[in-house]
């Protein structure tokens, strides 16, 4: 790390946030540690879940989190907010999480095909 830069925590993305917001998050890393283990890499404005490269990426809101998912195809569903295809063969997926219960079998399959391509 550079001498003088300032160094961002996890816990730094849940100053001033509703309490939900640690939940949800509590929620989406019990699902992913379940596929294995994983490294949280906290920068300024996000959380990188990283397998051996990235798997997806958490901006915390006041009261929700902004969850971009790793994928190798483009996902036709109304939960995601904003698809963009990174290169030939990636895709980044934008959902928006407001609720722990949002962490469900169809987020956790979508979760678990990321981890898979970061390993």
């Amino acid at each position: 790390m550079n001498k003088g830069a300032p160094a961002f925590t996890v816990n730094h993305h849940f100053v001033g946030k509703d309490p939900i917001v640690r939940d949800i998050y509590a929620q989406l890393k019990r699902a992913i540690t379940r596929f294995g283990p994983i490294v949280e890499e906290p920068k300024k404005t996000s959380i990188h879940i990283v397998n051996r490269t990235a798997l997806a990426g958490v901006a915390t809101r006041r009261a929700h989190l902004v969850l971009t998912i790793k994928g190798d195809r483009k996902l036709a569903s109304p939960r995601i907010h904003k698809s963009e295809q990174a290169s030939a063969n990636r895709f980044h997926h934008e959902i928006r999480l407001t609720s722990p219960a949002d962490v469900d079998e169809e987020l956790k399959g979508w979760l678990k095909a990321a981890y898979s391509l970061s390993a």
